[in-house]
């Protein structure tokens, strides 16, 4: 989001962030950006007045729910507003893997969930994907037209490789906010099946875990005799992923792409990761699946100066090849500029969006209003 906001702003557009949830000690301080920032309430009237008094030109939805809850309210008070649909990461795709790894079984993609996120992105009109291996899923797999879908990744800019050299650095770390399940997994793993491991082969070593939000039973972990150090949130990404040799995200499920391994990169970090964890990085983690080569290309990467230093080189450049900002922004801006001036031609063309939009999302509508209604009576 921090990224999009960035690049809006860049072309100059005035921006007003709106928000159903509390701010916490995390959240980042937008009015500092010259932002304006606004509380917005589910299932009330106030925000039809909100958003028509506002009258945007673009209305930047985070991810299918928001869009569930509010798209139809912006559409009916701001009609020629440009809606676009941030999805982060396919929420379907994250979680039908978290149950095909719970319960063991083959992954089932059409599911509930993956009903409401692809009417979500059929009604918008631009819908925002961070992964190229999603726009294949979405193209061949469930058809969604390439005209209302746009690939932009993680975007950096220029980024210095003068970073603490091998022999500078020590430790290992592993970093991800806890709210996130595939975050939550990966530590469990590593304390019972992964680090043990390690530490018996580097004694000396240290494993420490980064990320907001951890639940007690994360907090439990901590050992210290065991190296095993959690470390609470990091305030300064770049200067916890600097002090350490290697970054560990051994990710069982989930979807997008992965921040840490993104961090890791630009510090210089390099990272072992499974499967999951590699996709849409390309080349930019060393991904390895069962445990004991996961241990072995950590220790590996650990102790080998030319190994540690030909991964790094190899993220340096796949950084600069695929995730540099210049690459992207002026492409980004001139695709919405001709929305805004194509909109109706845009939206006859993708017709299935207003069949949507008129069908299947008065339910929520008229719930929505409902619940309206329902609180209206208790505050009489």
């Amino acid at each position: 989001m921090m990224q999009l906001i960035s690049l809006f702003q860049k072309a100059e557009y005035t921006i007003t962030f709106a928000s159903t949830a509390s701010k916490t000690e995390y959240s980042e301080v937008l009015e500092h950006r010259g932002i304006t920032t606004t509380a917005i309430v589910l299932n009330d009237v106030s925000f039809d007045s909100f958003v028509t008094e506002l009258n945007p030109s673009i209305v930047l939805f985070d991810r299918y729910i928001t869009e569930e809850q509010f798209g139809w309210r912006v559409a009916e008070n701001c009609p020629k507003a440009l809606r676009i649909l941030d999805t982060e990461d396919l929420h379907f795709l994250r979680k039908a893997r978290e149950e095909a790894f719970k319960k063991n079984k083959k992954i089932d993609l059409f599911s509930e969930t993956a009903k409401r996120e692809l009417a979500s992105i059929l009604r918008s009109d631009l819908s925002l994907i961070i992964s190229e291996a999603e726009m294949t899923l979405l193209n061949d797999t469930f058809q969604i037209p390439p005209g209302i879908l746009y690939y932009l990744p993680f975007l950096v800019e220029e980024n210095s490789e003068n970073v603490p050299s091998f022999q500078e650095r020590q430790d290992f770390i592993s970093m991800g906010n806890f709210l996130h399940a595939p975050n939550v997994d990966a530590v469990v793993f590593l304390k019972y099946d992964i680090w043990p491991k390690i530490k018996q082969q580097l004694p000396e070593a240290e494993l420490h875990i980064y990320g907001a939000y951890a639940p007690k039973h994360i907090l439990d972990m901590h050992n210290k005799k065991e190296g095993f150090i959690i470390k609470g949130w990091a305030e300064a990404v770049s200067e916890v992923m600097q002090k350490a040799k290697v970054c560990l995200a051994p990710l069982r499920f989930g979807a997008g792409l992965k921040g840490k391994l993104l961090d890791a990169a630009l510090n210089g970090t390099p990272a072992v990761t499974k499967s999951i964890g590699a996709e849409g990085m390309y080349t930019m983690a060393i991904s390895k699946v069962d445990v004991p080569v996961f241990v072995d290309t950590s220790v590996q990467l650990y102790t080998q100066e030319k190994i540690w230093k030909a991964q790094q080189k190899e993220a340096f450049q796949v950084v600069a090849k695929h995730f540099k900002r210049e690459h992207f922004s002026e492409d980004f801006i001139e695709k919405i500029n001709r929305l805004q001036t194509q909109l109706k031609q845009h939206r006859q063309a993708h017709f299935i969006g207003q069949i949507l939009q008129h069908q299947s999302l008065h339910a929520t509508k008229f719930m929505s209003k409902w619940i309206e209604e329902k609180h209206k009576n208790k505050a009489e």
